[in-house]
């Protein structure tokens, strides 16, 4: 339990910013899962990676993920949707 003043205040400014940091990560997983999901023309999949590459960056950008992870996560999408395509 916070006992200072400061404490207290820094227990409420963590739960404000936890309430962003879920809403980064869950718009992230669900973008990502997204381009993996997609299938047909490649019009549809460079949409789709657009996006994910989007909320990688905005993600990195913020601090919720750091941004060696953000390249990677971009590289991996990116190979694996190259690969479904078959290239």
């Amino acid at each position: 339990m916070a006992i200072t003043r400061a404490a207290k205040k820094a227990i409420r400014s963590q739960a404000r910013k936890r309430v962003f940091n879920v809403r980064t990560k869950r718009s992230l997983a669900e973008t990502v899962k997204a381009a993996h999901a997609v299938g047909g023309d490649r019009k549809s999949q460079q949409e789709a990676l657009m996006r994910a590459y989007q909320a990688i960056d905005k993600a990195a950008k913020r601090g919720v993920i750091k941004k060696n992870t953000a390249a990677r996560k971009k590289s991996r999408l990116s190979a694996r949707l190259k690969k479904a395509s078959g290239k």
